[in-house]
């Protein structure tokens, strides 16, 4: 398979390449969707489905007359100006694909290509969807993401497991990673504001000031983590924004704090939450007073142990026993947990650093990968698509 799959390379490579140079934001990924829709009716066999969860594509090989695995690829590139002079460097000003979806979409593609060639030499039995999903990095103005839309559409009806990768540009090439249990966290942003009465910054004493009560909620917020949650749970309580007051002699009537939260445990997401709100009411006890919005965004990820089993089992067997990172997951979000909040399933992460001593950090203007994984990525997909059909992997 991974042979077979380095046959295609240079097809990967192209592929990649043009979504990259063509990147799109969320929701708005038409091109793409074109693109994977013609590359799929040039492969041939695939039933297709488009405009799903508005721009998503749904592609199924074989019948339903058996088991079926679902494989995801997300499509959305991000809003960041790429500081890049390779060739394939973004074209849409302003829009750059800084995690590496377009890579994900290429190796789906290439899945597709060794899978439609193993379906005609086997005569398998059951069914491979493929998902290439819009929007994972942002919300649309329901508040859904592409993930929770597709669920919401239909997507895994029928699904017996589901698999997902995702490159990793700071994991060296050749190198993967497949965590059992939480792979990525839940994500809530708050935002609030202290409220005050302003006035004169000679005349502080005849009003309230939301700079001085910003302290102690400052205080009790960055206190959550330390003094209020479990030391044995995975939390985080960033403050990203502050903001608040336009002249060095007037005392604003309020200030804003915008942050975010991350958890994996439900109940500790809960706590984070009521927590959050315990600490802008402190705001109360110096005369003042608070407004609180949440909004709830992704739900942490799980990957279930024997589908991340099977990840493992095939990603060994094509790259070797020193080929795995055992790094303990991070508090990154990924709407992949939709998926896995309806059936069983797992994500991989994929080596894909370029080497050169220069870190290309995801989400930054540098992102780049090196595309000798594309083959790799695919080939795993693949290969773990065509056990788990074959009923050498147990369900």
């Amino acid at each position: 398979m991974l042979e077979r799959a380095q046959a295609l390379a240079e097809e990967l490579v192209r592929l990649r390449r043009d979504i990259h140079t063509h990147p799109e934001l969320s929701f708005q990924e038409h091109r793409t969707a074109a693109l994977v829709a013609e590359t799929l009716h040039e492969i041939g066999g695939f039933r297709l489905r488009t405009g799903v969860a508005k721009t998503g594509v749904v592609a199924d090989l074989g019948d339903a007359e058996g088991p079926t695995i679902a494989i995801r690829a997300d499509m959305d590139a991000l809003p960041i100006v790429e500081a890049s002079e390779a060739p394939y460097r973004s074209t849409n000003p302003g829009v750059m694909h800084a995690c590496g979806h377009d890579a994900h979409t290429a190796m789906l593609l290439g899945a597709a290509h060794l899978l439609r060639e193993r379906f005609a030499a086997e005569g398998l039995r059951g069914r491979v969807r493929l998902l290439f999903q819009p929007s994972e990095e942002a919300w649309d103005d329901e508040g859904k993401s592409g993930g929770l839309r597709m669920v919401e559409e239909g997507v895994m009806e029928g699904v017996d497991a589901v698999v997902a990768l995702h490159v990793d540009s700071m994991l060296p090439c050749g190198k993967v990673a497949v965590l059992h249990g939480w792979t990525s966290a839940a994500v809530d942003d708050f935002f609030g504001t202290v409220i005050g009465t302003g006035g004169h910054g000679a005349s502080p004493h005849d009003g309230t000031d939301p700079v001085f009560m910003l302290i102690p909620v400052l205080t009790a917020i960055y206190g959550i983590r330390a003094r209020r949650v479990n030391p044995a749970e995975a939390a985080i309580v960033s403050v990203g924004v502050v903001r608040g007051g336009e002249a060095t002699n007037v005392i604003p009537s309020a200030v804003e704090l915008q942050g975010t939260l991350r958890s994996y445990s439900p109940a500790v997401r809960e706590q984070l939450i009521a927590e959050v709100e315990r600490a802008f009411a402190v705001s109360r006890g110096y005369g003042g007073d608070y407004r609180l919005r949440i909004e709830r965004g992704y739900p942490a990820g799980w990957n279930d142990s024997r589908v991340a089993g099977w990840m493992e089992q095939v990603a060994g067997d094509f790259l070797g026993a020193d080929a795995f990172d055992r790094s303990p997951a991070g508090l990154g979000a990924e709407d992949f947990a939709y998926m896995t909040q309806q059936t069983p399933g797992a994500m991989l992460f994929l080596g894909a650093a370029i080497g050169d001593g220069t870190p290309r950090g995801h989400h930054t203007p540098i992102f780049d990968i090196d595309e000798r994984c594309l083959p790799v990525g695919a080939a795993i997909l693949a290969e773990t698509a065509l056990r788990f059909l074959r009923g050498t992997v147990a369900l």
